[in-house]
């Protein structure tokens, strides 16, 4: 999910011009609606676990107290833990959202090998879970949650199609892996579809398309299919600012999705609650912590922390 922005004739932003803009920005609780402060604390802190890398993605919780951290740049994924000290568990080409499955073995989204793949619990192999489509080699997979069936939903755009390399599949899918490992093409109605996550209740389907900025959320049937797509939010913001991407959801159903100048807050109504503005832009977010009321957000070249009065919506547990 190392999209930055997108312009208006869709040319990408590089990331090195998030560093360049993050000296001026500031950690910041902006409420649009009073609703937004029975979900975090006016005095809330945002906690540094920890920084220098290159470009970080894909935080995945663990019950031992680690947060695993992708770094597309480094081409590594790591165990972070809360003294700050890193574990490097895998060298991966461009390795992006991630999940764990039931095993809590995690589940990531290779964007070099253009595949779905599942490290060994461990953490030191991995095996291919899938990586074509009707035999066609996927785009480069983005973002990946565990639906209320047990299967595997996941975005596929080209944002991080490899240098040199052909698009197979003609169009940017959001798909569905059963336990088989059977894939079933849901949408190829998104530009550049990115994050995803499902209601807590497991009716809707929530996934945001950078490309538009807008934050879809359709029907979820019991088949594993999708219907009734409809725009639920947007997030505008300044070309430089940033553009929807990871999302996760609290056990009310408020949506906590990446976008402009940090993590915005929606209600599961539809309204904008407010946003916690963060130092460095994010890309990913994950709920963690005894009561699953913290979130680890990956952002540009850190990983923070903040304490929120909600509890957060694990699908795998």
């Amino acid at each position: 999910m190392k999209i930055l922005t997108v312009l208006l004739i869709a040319l990408l932003v590089p990331k090195t011009a998030w560093t360049q803009k993050s000296s001026s920005r500031r950690f910041a609780l902006v409420a649009t609606d009073p609703a937004f402060w029975t979900l975090m604390d006016h005095d809330a802190k945002l906690r540094t676990l920890g920084s220098n890398f290159g470009f970080t993605e894909g935080p995945v919780w663990d019950r031992a107290g680690f947060v695993w951290v992708s770094d597309e740049e480094q081409n590594l994924i790591y165990r972070l833990y809360p003294d700050g000290h890193r574990e490097e568990m895998i060298a991966l080409g461009d390795p992006d959202g991630s999940t764990y499955d039931r095993a809590h073995r995690l589940v990531d989204c290779a964007s070099v090998l253009r595949a779905i793949i599942r490290l060994s619990l461990d953490g030191k192999s991995y095996t291919v879970m899938v990586d074509r489509y009707q035999g066609k080699r996927f785009n480069s997979p983005n973002d990946i949650v565990m639906g209320p069936d047990g299967a595997f939903y996941f975005t596929d755009p080209t944002l991080d199609l490899p240098k040199g390399q052909t698009q197979e599949i003609p169009f940017q899918g959001v798909y569905r892996m059963d336990k088989s490992g059977d894939v079933q093409l849901l949408t190829k109605g998104l530009t550049q579809p990115n994050g995803l996550a499902f209601s807590p209740d497991g009716r809707y389907l929530y996934i945001d398309d950078s490309a538009t900025k807008a934050i879809w959320v359709y029907r979820f049937n019991p088949d594993g299919s999708i219907s009734d797509g409809r725009t639920f939010g947007v997030e505008n913001g300044a070309p430089e600012e940033g553009v929807p991407d990871g999302m996760r959801v609290d056990k009310a159903g408020n949506l906590f999705v990446v976008g402009p100048k940090g993590i915005w807050i929606w209600s599961a109504s539809g309204v904008h609650l407010g946003t916690i503005e963060l130092p460095e832009q994010p890309a990913n977010l994950a709920w963690g912590g005894a009561d699953s009321s913290t979130l680890y957000i990956t952002a540009t070249r850190s990983v923070y922390t903040i304490q929120t009065h909600t509890r957060g919506f694990i699908p795998y547990d």
